[in-house]
């Protein structure tokens, strides 16, 4: 806690020792510290990218220093929100285990004054909005929440209303939820902006960014409207971007018939070059995860692959986030095969009805994306001709001893999973069926590899290995190995280098398709 004034530094003592604290905020009053607590025992594993973790909201008194957990015992709740008259406490629940990002629960904390003097008195804790298994079949409908943490600011004046931003499908939509009847009203649904992110609501003036695939983002302002007058809102412009000549994109729906247990379609966005001739080369990006979304944002490299003169085709399969927790649970135990079919029947059906080259075909991909593309140039090696790899997955058991997320090498793959587990010989043998390692010796498209010396996530032990086996199969490799990069490479020279050096050898491979009056 820091003292601005006297320029003075104290540790708030009373934290509990089995969690780590985070996401702190002041209760009403100062009176205390309303914070999330993670469980540390018996150990930590990575909370990027995993909403899963066990995890509880707790406040802190700091006349007293009682500390006292307000939120389930055995479950994944974090990212508070304190209306602004201090009576309602938002913040997001989950199930503790299983995928390592699901459909959360919008909860509500209530509380009350008493003797002139706030005193957290626990009344029935509220469920605003459950988890969605199945959304219903228009597309507008209400398909759950996704997002990591809601808005730092969210709440309306009237502190009834709140505002989220979420995947839905393959859109990020701003989303108003009345927390008295718990109805949602999406307040960006159809603009041809594809994402939209909340940055702050004061005095009910919204401040906003929005983007698409061929639009960076944009400022954007507008006052919310009294209750049940929301729609339609009224957007006005700051700092406007005008959209980059020279792309066209559309949501692709991908029809699954062949699969019983989930046979609900899903979705690939699509990023064309205009101008210059066709049939244009095409890059296919399945997104790592697997419990990810390529959303229709503005994604600079994507960009710049359609002003090389490339389609880019990003492929949100069946267990992607932002189409129902059904959708997501379906991929559990099929990982490595459900994955890798939706992505390939989403190339295909590409191909059939998109003026695209069929023998000028690459793939684009990271760490469980990546996984997916190596399954699909060992089973469709004629299809390939370029492959440009992040951090890939190509060895499921060697990631037991050397990931921060082990519990989901034994989860994907639908094995159980304790703290207590060790590997069994079974284990073992289901998760090298899975892996494509074993299959490398079918591979022939050239494979570029790109690799972070300190990922935690995906060891880099992975690409080292699958880089002797392709080099040793005389399959025209490079890996190219960055000593400060992580699990995402990020970073602006970083990125940069990466994409170069990604461009150059689709270019190198599929030869530098031609481009038109907008292209370089």
């Amino acid at each position: 806690m820091l003292d601005i004034k006297s320029s003075s530094v104290s540790v708030l003592e009373s934290v509990p020792e089995h969690v780590s604290p985070g996401q702190a905020l002041w209760s009403p009053g100062d009176t205390g510290v309303v914070f999330v607590g993670w469980w540390h025992e018996p150990f930590r594993l990575g909370l990027s990218a995993c909403s899963n973790r066990r995890s509880g909201i707790f406040h802190l008194e700091l006349a007293s220093g009682h500390c006292e957990l307000l939120s389930a015992p055995n479950r994944a709740s974090f990212s508070p929100r304190l209306s602004p008259d201090g009576q309602h406490l938002l913040y997001l629940e989950g199930a503790v285990g299983g995928p390592h990002r699901q459909c959360l629960q919008l909860r509500l904390f209530p509380f009350w004054a008493r003797l002139s003097q706030l005193t957290w008195q626990m009344r029935q804790t509220v469920t605003v909005l459950d988890v969605v298994q199945e959304p219903t079949g228009s597309e507008s409908s209400f398909t759950g929440i996704y997002t990591d943490a809601l808005p730092p600011q969210c709440w309306a004046a009237d502190c009834r209303r709140a505002l989220l931003c979420t995947p839905q499908r393959s859109r990020t939509d701003l989303l108003l939820v009345d927390t008295e009847t718990a109805t949602v009203t999406n307040l960006t649904a159809g603009s041809p902006e594809g994402c939209w992110e909340l940055l702050t609501i004061q005095w009910d003036l919204l401040v906003a960014t929005c983007s698409a695939p061929h639009r960076p983002p944009s400022l954007v302002m507008a006052e919310l409207p009294p209750l049940g007058q929301e729609l339609p809102l009224r957007w006005v412009p700051v700092e406007d971007t005008p959209p980059v000549p020279g792309i066209t994109w559309k949501t692709l729906t991908v029809q699954q018939n062949s699969s019983p247990h989930n046979p609900q379609p899903f979705e690939a966005l699509l990023l064309s070059p205009t101008g210059g001739t066709t049939p244009h080369p095409l890059v296919v990006c399945p997104h790592g995860g697997p419990h990810a979304v390529f959303d229709a944002r503005w994604r600079p490299s994507m960009a710049a692959l359609c002003w090389l003169g490339f389609t880019v085709l990003l492929v949100n399969y069946r267990g992607s986030l932002g189409f129902g927790q059904a959708s997501i649970e379906c991929l559990q135990s099929r990982v490595g095969e459900q994955d890798v079919a939706d992505t390939q029947l989403a190339v295909e059906q590409a191909l059939r009805y998109e003026s695209l080259d069929p023998h000028r075909v690459a793939l684009l991909a990271g760490s469980h994306g990546a996984f997916i593309a190596l399954h699909l140039l060992t089973r469709q090696p004629e299809r390939y001709q370029a492959c440009a790899l992040r951090n890939p997955v190509s060895n499921l058991p060697a990631l037991l001893g050397t990931s921060d997320i082990p519990d989901w090498r034994y989860t994907s793959l639908g094995l159980p999973y304790s703290f207590q587990r060790v590997p069994r010989v079974e284990d073992l043998v289901v998760m090298l069926q899975r892996s494509p390692i074993i299959q490398a010796p079918r591979v022939r498209a050239p494979v570029l590899l790109c690799v972070g010396a300190r990922d935690r996530r995906v060891s880099p032990t992975q690409a080292l290995e699958l880089y002797r086996v392709l080099r040793a199969h005389r399959v025209p490799t490079r890996l190219l190995w960055y000593p400060e990069g992580g699990h995402a490479l990020t970073g602006v020279e970083m990125e940069a280098d990466v994409f170069g050096n990604c461009a150059r050898w689709f270019l190198q491979h599929l030869g530098r398709p031609p481009v038109g009056q907008h292209g370089p």
